[in-house]
């Protein structure tokens, strides 16, 4: 695992224990709602490329929430 991917994990999972602050039920669409808006293209891009990988290091719910983010971004065929 890069360095770089370390700290997107990281920093996802910081989010994740703030939304997790705010209640149970926000952390999925909190975090997701986050780096939509906050992340560059190229973060997600490569959060996705990690989560494809196994997403290993990822809380739970935060996986979700990428996952989440991912299905939303993905051109539909």
């Amino acid at each position: 695992m890069s360095s770089s991917h370390e700290k997107l994990i990281y920093m996802a999972n910081q989010i994740g224990k703030f939304f997790e602050s705010q209640g149970r039920d926000k952390v999925v669409p909190g975090v997701a709602d986050h780096i939509r808006k906050f992340w560059d293209p190229r973060m997600r891009k490569e959060i996705f490329a990690h989560l494809d990988a196994g997403g290993a290091g990822l809380a739970p719910d935060v996986r979700k929430a990428i996952e989440r983010l991912k299905n939303a971004e993905s051109p539909v065929s």
